[in-house]
């Protein structure tokens, strides 16, 4: 479910904007590569839960707070 990927990604670029990191130093945080982080924020692959609780984690949210709500996920897939 590629929207699935991709609503993930835009809301984990929200809250990393709204928390003040740049892209670069929460991949470096969380030991990525900023590429990587960026393939992330636009969908393009998929990570592991483990992943996104430490993301979550650096981000000082909780896990469901980035992921998409059903909801979402059908309006992406409509569109």
């Amino acid at each position: 479910m590629p929207s699935l990927s991709i609503t993930l990604g835009a809301k984990i670029r929200a809250m990393r904007n709204r928390k003040g990191f740049s892209q670069d130093g929460l991949a470096l945080q969380c030991g990525l590569d900023r590429s990587y982080m960026g393939r992330i924020e636009r969908g393009e692959v998929n990570i592991t839960v483990d992943k996104l609780y430490q993301i979550s984690e650096l981000l000082d949210c909780e896990p469901a707070e980035l992921l998409p709500r059903i909801n979402e996920v059908d309006r992406e897939a409509r569109n």
